[in-house]
């Protein structure tokens, strides 16, 4: 079959040959261009997109037509910069209409709850599966067809857009991480309400006990190979040290809230949405100055003795080590023993766990520890209702399902206040 390109080519060489006339000058020949490289493989996240379930999700907010709008653009592109204003207008709309979807504003564009923050998910997948597989009418290299899928990635997550009033308006600032969905080989019609409470309160202001305050939010993959290349130092690295209060947040145990007092340099190498993962280290920069701990610094004690909700808020003190001298690993309930090495913190060994590590060695590596409160929480776990639990059976949404989501959502918003307001 002859491709497009190849086809073009014949058919200008015909029509020169057609329509050229005796003349006392030629132009000079135009030099070809270089070929394109080679369009990439869907990865392992894009590939679910065929299933039924994240179709039925995007049909049902809408987004659909964002992404078919996005291929559209992104095909009448003529060069590399064309492209790229493409990519970054379109991840910034994308972005912007998921916060607005899930605050109210514009249209539902379906029958799905606005709360719902799968839409966003799967419909970015969409768009970087299409720049993944693009074949442009000009040459794009292998490093300019990552760039595209960099400035996708990081506008549609909203780690281009934080914007904080000047400090002399006497607002507070804080900034909040979330998580895609994830384990969706275990069920694709997973939510993470910790991606769904980024985008239920980017943008907003909260009241607090020392004055209202302006949350802003990203959301980060759940994929171990954007950690290894420093993708949470680089988004968050310029605005520590401007804001009053920063959480990472993931979802964690059935029933209950947890504050992480303890993070780990610890791997556990769990499959993540590429299923790829293997333990060891967590690979940061100077690694020779790599502390096998950091401790959260917020207010632990003032946040769950504070009644924010239908939900119980802990203080996990608890950590895995292997104890100085020691060769096995050992639960520590009350945090870690002197000269250990990590193996879990509070959080566990998986992404969670690596995000509130790399956040708070961040801060502590700015010189922000006895300044800035800052930690990880952990959100009880998303629940279909009863008779909705099977996944080969169960619906993309119930009653039940809505009320969890919506529930998690108000309670970070009550305990960033009482955070926000404890300084």
């Amino acid at each position: 079959m002859i491709s497009p390109r190849v086809r073009a080519a014949a058919l200008g060489l015909a029509l020169t040959a057609a329509l050229a006339a005796p003349t006392t000058a030629q132009a000079a020949p135009t030099a070809p261009l270089a070929p394109s490289a080679a369009p990439l493989a869907p990865t392992v996240e894009e590939q679910r997109l065929d299933r039924a379930v994240p179709q039925e999700i995007l049909r049902r907010s809408g987004f659909d037509t964002l992404t078919r709008e996005f291929g559209r653009a992104l095909s009448r592109a003529r060069s590399y910069a064309q492209a790229r204003a493409v990519v970054v207008r379109e991840g910034t709309a994308l972005w912007q209409r998921a916060v607005g979807r899930a605050q109210g504003r514009g249209p539902a564009g379906g029958d799905l709850s606005r709360d719902d923050d799968r839409p966003l998910y799967w419909a970015r997948l969409a768009m970087t599966r299409q720049v993944r597989g693009w074949e442009p009418r000009f040459a794009l290299t292998e490093a300019q067809r990552v760039s595209l899928l960099d400035g996708l990635e990081r506008t549609s997550r909203g780690q281009t857009g934080i914007r904080y009033p000047r400090a002399a308006q006497g607002m507070k600032r804080i900034l909040v991480t979330g998580f895609d969905p994830f384990t969706l080989d275990r069920d694709i019609r997973i939510s993470n309400p910790s991606g769904a409470s980024a985008l239920a309160l980017d943008g907003t202001v909260i009241e607090t006990a020392g004055g209202p305050a302006r949350v802003e939010t990203v959301v980060f993959p759940v994929r171990w190979r954007d950690f290894a290349q420093g993708t949470v130092e680089r988004a968050l690295r310029p605005y520590l040290p401007r804001v009053d209060l920063f959480t990472t947040i993931s979802q964690g145990r059935v029933g209950r809230f947890d504050v992480e007092r303890t993070n780990g340099a610890w791997r556990g190498g769990f499959a993540d949405n590429e299923n790829t993962g293997t333990a060891g280290p967590i690979p940061v920069t100077d690694p020779a100055t790599r502390p096998q701990w950091t401790t959260t610094t917020l207010p632990y004690a003032r946040i769950t003795a504070a009644g924010t909700g239908r939900f119980p808020v802990y203080d996990n003190t608890s950590v895995t080590e292997i104890p100085a001298g020691g060769s096995e690993p050992v639960v520590r309930p009350d945090g870690p023993t002197p000269g250990s090495a990590a193996r879990a913190g509070g959080g566990g060994d998986y992404l969670s766990n690596e995000i509130a590590y790399r956040a708070t060695l961040l801060r502590d590596r700015l010189g922000l520890h006895a300044t800035l409160p800052g930690g990880h929480l952990h959100t009880p776990v998303l629940q279909f209702g009863a008779g909705n639990t099977d996944p080969a059976t169960g619906t993309v949404t119930d009653p039940e399902f809505v009320r969890n989501r919506l529930d998690v959502i108000a309670q970070v918003r009550a305990i960033l206040s009482v955070a926000a307001g404890a300084r």
